[in-house]
């Protein structure tokens, strides 16, 4: 066997355990949303991602590990991260209804509120879980929209304020009451037209607190 075809076996193995592991997380997703950290087993995640239980502990050694895994995988879905593409062209009034109807309606996707519960669940037994979340989700969205409103204040369109304090006052008024009906849930997902008034509130309130009268 050639050097070359050596590399080329080796890429096709790389491939073959990547996709492996990627079959295994998708698997142990749907376990623990269904049946929260503590109710998951690894038998049960073996079946469900069609692994048998030694292969599975062949790539995460504990359930722990592969809870944490699971996090990480998913951290570019967290709905934060739309806020690494924010717009600073537009008008800051129309800048934060584009940010905050995104944010808003990544917020409240099935998907969010599950991972949501199945980490709050988790967290009380192992708290670096809920830890983590927060450190690859709100904290990131939070430093990221604090360096947009930094710029609208050098531009003079934001007065001295306590940025990071403003990004995150934001935020929670983007989803002021929605979340927490809908992490106990009680009530469907607010109709577009409810999320664009929730949101048009909101930005208000940011902008009367927060914004530079030019008035």
């Amino acid at each position: 066997m050639t050097a070359q075809d050596a590399q080329v076996d080796g890429d096709k193995s790389g491939q073959t355990a990547n996709a492996k592991r990627h079959q295994i997380l998708d698997g142990a997703r749907r376990v623990f949303r269904a049946n929260g950290f503590d109710g998951a087993s690894m038998e049960t995640i073996a079946r469900e991602a069609g692994v048998s239980k030694g292969t599975l502990y062949v790539y995460f050694d504990s359930k722990e590990a592969l809870f944490k895994a699971l996090i990480l995988k998913d951290r570019q879905m967290q709905p934060e991260h739309c806020l690494t593409d924010l717009d600073d062209s537009a008008p800051l009034f129309e800048a934060l209804m584009r940010l905050g109807g995104v944010y808003l309606s990544r917020m409240i996707l099935p998907e969010t509120i599950s991972t949501l519960r199945m980490v709050v669940g988790a967290s009380e037994k192992f708290p670096e879980f809920g830890a983590l979340l927060y450190e690859e989700g709100p904290k990131k969205g939070i430093r990221h929209l604090k360096q947009f409103l930094l710029h609208r204040h050098e531009i003079g369109q934001i007065v001295d304020c306590d940025l990071e304090l403003a990004a995150t006052q934001f935020l929670d008024l983007c989803i002021a009451g929605t979340m927490r009906r809908m992490l106990l849930a009680s009530g469907s997902s607010p109709t577009p037209a409810e999320q664009e008034a929730i949101i048009a509130a909101a930005v208000r309130v940011f902008m009367k607190s927060y914004a530079v009268d030019n008035g």
